[in-house]
């Protein structure tokens, strides 16, 4: 996004295959990042994006449901770069994330039910991979939200030069400083901590509507006002020295895919459970156009 991505300051996820995140706070109304997140990437054959592949995922889904298991996570699908979907799961510990992964381990029927749906989705895909990422709060900005009415996360991946993090460090905190002026500017930092290459960020900014991206390329005057010329300055230096690489993708959320809590669906049912509770909303998507809107799992 204009200086937020050129100069980083459009922070968001590029982390792509299925995302699911497990709600701290069941609620629908603003919550805080989960403290780990362990994220699954799905990266799709030709062709075998859409409803294929939701109809595999919305399987498995289903198969939490019946289980009623407490932890509950998001789906979303991409819209830019290569197909792919994206699950992420969060938790407030490691410990936290093995006593999950031991529970479901132990389910018999839960396990089996997966180990079927896996294998009809692995058909679907041409790669995956698996991260670990913990919450960096003194990176982030204002991120409590009410995460029952985002419909995109943008998701930028930034690769840190090596003996550059006190660089990085600072032009972080030359971005949140200019952006604490400007309200309504939200975005969740993690730090990858396992299976990724070298000190990685990934940035997540969640978008209530495609016009909240329109809305930001008008962020770009504020931005430079708050900075000022000299700043402007520093800040292109730090971003040319502590910078590898970076890459933004552009996520839609995908209810199909999702198992949210009952509390969501009650804050925005038109979305989470179109069939069920009214409407369908069209969302955007690949294969030709936009999917056919269908009911997450009872």
């Amino acid at each position: 996004m204009k200086i937020l991505a050129s100069l980083m300051l459009e922070w968001t996820l590029l982390i792509v295959g299925i995302v699911t995140v497990a709600a701290q706070d069941k609620s629908a109304g603003p919550a805080p990042p989960p403290k780990v997140l362990s994220i699954s990437r799905e990266f799709l054959k030709p062709g075998k994006g859409g409803s294929p592949h939701e109809d595999a995922e919305s399987a498995l889904a289903q198969a939490f449901a019946r289980a009623k298991w407490p932890t509950h996570y998001w789906a979303l699908t991409s819209i830019s770069g290569k197909p792919r979907s994206i699950f992420i799961t969060g938790y407030d510990s490691f410990e936290a994330w093995e006593e999950d992964v031991n529970a479901v381990a132990k389910n018999s029927a839960l396990s089996s039910a997966l180990d079927r749906g896996a294998i009809v989705d692995g058909d679907l895909l041409s790669d995956t991979d698996a991260t670990a990422l913990t919450y960096s709060e003194e990176y982030s900005l204002r991120p409590s939200v009410e995460i029952a009415h985002v419909r995109y996360f943008e998701i930028s991946l930034f690769r840190v030069r090596p003996g550059h993090r006190k660089d990085w460090d600072d032009l972080v905190k030359m971005v949140i400083a200019a952006y604490q002026k400007i309200p309504d500017v939200h975005w969740a930092t993690y730090q990858a901590v396992f299976g990724m290459e070298g000190d990685t960020y990934i940035v997540f900014k969640p978008l209530k509507s495609a016009a909240e991206i329109d809305h930001d390329f008008m962020l770009d005057k504020q931005f430079i006002g708050a900075m000022g010329e000299h700043g402007m300055k520093e800040l292109a230096e730090l971003e040319a020295a502590s910078i590898e690489s970076r890459q933004t993708d552009l996520f839609a959320f995908n209810p199909r895919m999702s198992y949210v809590p009952d509390e969501w669906v009650k804050a925005d049912p038109d979305f989470w459970a179109p069939k069920k509770f009214g409407k369908p909303k069209k969302r955007p998507g690949r294969e030709g156009g936009p999917p056919a809107e269908q009911p997450p799992p009872e």
